[in-house]
């Protein structure tokens, strides 16, 4: 049974992820950041029948992976709620407190687990960031920015791993449903949220969460090893 690591397993990406690679019989071992709540790690451990740490900062997460045999697959899910503001109005603290969670906390995780499978000769990384620099709108300069500089990140990490044999890809999503960023109430549920995605998005509808699992699988199952140092959109087409 293959292992794979996942960050955020409760949030964007997490959830459809999961429940593929579940169908698929991997083993994951999980990150949240709600799992720092013992009750809410127990539950969720229980529900999904995964495994699911409390460790929260990056040096104890690399800590706890470098004593895990046989685990060369890894994703990195990370996660920052959106605020829309003009540009003139977005603070320092708004700024730093994006780039610590999309930037700092995976470029951390990252170097530990290269060193890790650098050792070995061999892995699967594969880092989620997103598609909203394909067309930036007004009021996201904060995730626009950011997002696009742990792609940068991923980006450059492939090009010292592809020589080692360890396999570096980034999936960009936009317009997935997920609470966080396109809660169902208003996006599926609402005839108006429906509207305003069909107007923008070619396929007319949102990205599910298992369409994207399965793109993931592929790109760290090692059936496709040969794919890296690529970026992967996950759009319906869109922009």
């Amino acid at each position: 049974m293959h292992k794979v690591f996942i960050t955020n397993v409760a949030q964007y990406t997490g959830p459809g992820i999961m429940k593929v690679l579940k169908s698929k019989g991997y083993h994951l071992i999980c990150h949240d950041s709600s799992f720092s709540c013992e009750a809410t790690r127990l539950a969720f451990e229980k529900e999904h029948d995964v495994q699911c740490l409390s460790l929260q900062s990056p040096s104890s997460l690399i800590d706890y992976i470098k004593n895990e045999t046989d685990l060369f697959r890894f994703v990195v899910n990370d996660v920052h709620p959106n605020q829309p503001k003009p540009f003139d109005e977005i603070d320092s603290a708004e700024l730093e407190s994006a780039f610590d969670a999309l930037v700092l906390f995976p470029f951390a995780l990252s170097k530990g687990i290269f060193s890790m499978l650098r050792q070995q000769k061999r892995g699967h990384l594969l880092f989620i960031t997103s598609a909203r620099q394909l067309q930036p709108e007004p009021g996201f300069a904060v995730a626009t920015t950011v997002r696009s500089a742990a792609t940068a990140m991923a980006m450059s990490l492939s090009r010292e791993a592809a020589p080692l044999g360890i396999q570096v890809n980034v999936l960009q999503p936009n317009y997935l449903y997920s609470e966080m960023y396109y809660p169902k109430s208003h996006f599926i549920e609402s005839e108006e949220g429906r509207s305003e995605i069909a107007a923008k998005v070619p396929m007319g509808r949102l990205g599910r969460p298992e369409e994207l699992g399965e793109l993931a699988e592929l790109l760290i199952s090692g059936r496709s090893s040969f794919t890296t140092g690529q970026v992967i959109n996950f759009t319906g087409g869109w922009p």
